[in-house]
């Protein structure tokens, strides 16, 4: 037997749990039982498990408890994740979480004392915003000798729930890395246009509260000016306050990343670099968050708190990337787009 055909076998053993079973789950599920591996699933709604297991692969369960055999746990259901990744993080299971609420990524970042005792692995951020943003950032950030301000702007969501999160979003508080320090801004502000990658194109973003600056700080402690918008309408911004007036697509929609990254050369000429990605939401960050799982289940990813970009070295993030070209993501630079094989 050939060293890849052992490896390969070694991960078929492998077993993934999966929280939440929509949209984004059931994305993640698709990315792992193509990689090779088993998914566990469970979801509040015990026949939504059900279903993705005969659609997709693998087995539900009806008890959280049961997942804490799995190789590692993908959280991919609605905010908050904190306290479901406490328990998994005490009982020695590597965490990955999609999370992208402010107030629950602040709770999942002070697990990381938690996770490093235990020589587990907790990933927070790692789907489409945050999660591919980052690890985009930093494949950009290696093209410059400095690289100093990091602007990420999403449109699109991948449910019904991320579509609620994306509603409340624009009604609260900002948050920016500026010169040094934090600055908050109202939600809704700010406009910017952005160019997306076809077939979204250009679209009118802004500021809301988001998790994004937060997570990219920690990868990019060097960066002075660190943004993140998302793409609203006058619709949007106008009712952001008030209750959602229109129910979400059960689905999911086109989604799209942008991220600028700036900074210089070794002679010192600014430069500006600018990758993107698009497709469905939910499949994009599923494929992240599944291909952070292999990767932890697998022992390649050092243990503790871990998020997308953080990797000075680009080992994580170029495995991620490269394995997420081959199973179709389509990531693209100003010059054209990366093709399976070409990353």
């Amino acid at each position: 037997m050939s060293e890849n055909a052992a490896q390969r076998g070694a991960e078929s053993d492998l077993i993934v749990g999966v929280v939440g079973a929509g949209v984004t789950g059931a994305a993640v599920g698709r990315a792992l039982t193509r990689r090779g591996l088993r998914v566990a699933w469970f979801d509040s709604q015990l026949g939504v498990a059900v279903r993705a297991a005969r659609r997709i692969g693998g087995v539900a369960v009806d008890d959280l408890d049961d997942l804490k055999v799995c190789d590692a746990v993908v959280l991919a259901g609605p905010a908050p994740h904190a306290v479901v990744a406490g328990e998994l993080v005490s009982a020695g299971v590597h965490v990955i979480c999609i999370s992208d609420d402010r107030q629950d990524v602040d709770e999942l970042i002070s697990l990381g004392p938690a996770a490093q005792t235990a020589g587990i692995v907790l990933v927070v951020g790692a789907a489409l915003s945050p999660g591919l943003t980052g690890l985009l950032a930093r494949r950009l950030t290696g093209q410059l000798v400095v690289a100093d301000e990091i602007h990420v702007a999403m449109h699109g969501t991948g449910g019904p729930q991320c579509a609620r999160q994306h509603h409340d979003v624009l009604g609260a508080r900002s948050v920016a890395w500026h010169d040094g320090e934090w600055v908050e801004r109202p939600g809704g502000s700010g406009r910017e246009l952005c160019w997306f990658p076809e077939p979204v194109g250009a679209v009118d973003c802004y500021r809301a509260s988001l998790a994004e600056p937060v997570l990219l700080h920690l990868a990019f402690p060097e960066a002075v000016r660190i943004s993140a918008r998302v793409s609203a309408t006058r619709r949007d911004r106008l009712t952001a306050r008030l209750p959602m007036l229109t129910p979400p697509r059960r689905d999911g929609d086109i989604g799209a990343i942008r991220v600028e990254v700036r900074g210089a050369l070794a002679g010192g000429e600014r430069m500006t670099h600018i990758a993107g990605a698009a497709g469905r939401a939910g499949s994009l960050a599923g494929t992240v968050a599944g291909l952070f799982a292999e990767a932890c289940a697998t022992g390649r990813i050092a243990p503790g708190l871990q998020v997308a970009g953080a990797d000075t070295d680009s080992a994580i993030t170029d495995w991620v990337l490269s394995r997420a070209v081959g199973l179709g993501l389509a990531l693209h630079e100003f010059t054209g787009v990366a093709r399976a094989g070409t990353w």
